[in-house]
């Protein structure tokens, strides 16, 4: 089925203006899965905030220039799905996403081609990398944890001073 002109300009109206708001995309071919996989895969990235979408390439191609994405044109050959991360809090949503459909036995023909992530163009090998990254809470617990460690021990040590001190 062939879309018409002005479908063709829908499309690549709605994917550039997703792509505009987007902190992430990854790029898979998703050749080998059947349709209920594609819509397990769809409802995990809905729950996840993640836009899922099977565009043609040249469209897509229309619908990235000009966006942080724009450098992975190279990697869109071929039947793709992409997946754009649209949670500010979650960055690599969709990233995650892939990770854990892939990581399932069923699912593992889906092929990672590309993923771009603050406008750097990753290899489909660095998926896990990627989605093993903190959300924007976790780093910020993590970033607390570290400023608070120093602050602890300099209260523990004073502590213990002062015990000896009464002791003495």
């Amino acid at each position: 089925m062939s879309l018409t002109l002005e479908e063709k300009k829908a499309v690549v109206a709605e994917v550039s203006e997703v792509a505009a708001r987007a902190f992430s995309v990854v790029v898979a071919q998703y050749h080998g899965l059947s349709v209920s996989q594609i819509t397990e895969l769809r409802n995990k990235a809905r729950g996840n905030n993640v836009y899922l979408r099977v565009v043609k390439n040249s469209l897509a191609k229309r619908a990235i220039a000009g966006t942080q994405f724009e450098c992975m044109t190279d990697s869109l050959v071929g039947p793709l799905i992409l997946a754009f991360s649209l949670n500010e809090e979650d960055p690599v949503s969709a990233a995650r996403a892939i990770s854990d459909f892939v990581k399932q036995k069923a699912n593992e023909k889906m092929v990672v081609k590309a993923i771009v992530h603050d406008g750097e163009l990753y290899d489909g090998s660095a998926l896990a990398t990627i989605a093993a990254l903190p959300t924007k809470d976790q780093a910020i617990s993590m970033l607390l944890a570290v400023l608070k460690a120093p602050v602890q021990k300099l209260a523990a040590t004073i502590a213990s001073v002062r015990d000896q001190k009464e002791a003495a």
